[in-house]
């Protein structure tokens, strides 16, 4: 597929509500697969639509379990609170603390225009609650305090320490489910 160019945080239409996807066709398809290879390509965790310039209610995340995609999702409930740090991939290098629910439920279709529900928690609520804010143009500058500047140096430690701490939890899964077995 290809990898798209994303869209920086002045850009005009990520202000814009974006519109409700009426068919899943083979154009759909093809760009959910672009915003998965753009999404990687730029090491991001998640990517909406409005972020590779189109105003359709799609997004795709990866927090570590491999894709997901949802499409005219809905966030139905809420509950708790939890606050973290986020970033967004059109806002390089820009990093602040945003209040989030703990725990969202939501509904959306698959890419093969199956209805899905997930209730999502910690770091996927958080995904899944940045992105669909894009599709109703709204950036997490909105809604950050404590806004800082990472510089490159910065970005790429604490892009090892991640890498890090995910193949310790992995590790620590392994011998988990050797133990329950």
């Amino acid at each position: 597929m290809a990898i798209r160019n994303i869209r920086k945080d002045t850009d005009e239409i990520l202000r814009k509500k974006s519109r409700e996807v009426k068919s899943i066709d083979n154009k759909i398809r093809e760009l959910v697969l672009d915003m998965l290879d753009t999404m990687y390509k730029n090491d991001g965790v998640g990517l909406a639509a409005p972020q590779v310039g189109m105003l359709k209610r799609i997004i795709v995340y990866d927090i570590g379990d491999g894709p997901k995609v949802m499409i005219n999702p809905v966030i139905t409930k809420c509950s708790g609170k939890q606050s973290e740090e986020e970033g967004c991939l059109s806002s390089p290098n820009v990093f602040g603390i945003v209040d989030r629910p703990a725990v969202v439920h939501v509904k959306a279709f698959d890419i093969d225009g199956k209805e899905i529900s997930v209730k999502a928690k910690e770091l996927e609520a958080i995904v899944i609650c940045h992105e669909t804010d894009h599709l109703d143009g709204v950036l997490f500058l909105d809604k950050a305090y404590n806004l800082y500047t990472a510089t490159p140096e910065e970005i790429a430690a604490a892009k090892e320490e991640s890498k890090k701490e995910v193949s310790k939890n992995s590790r620590k899964k392994k011998t988990n489910k050797r133990k329950t077995k």
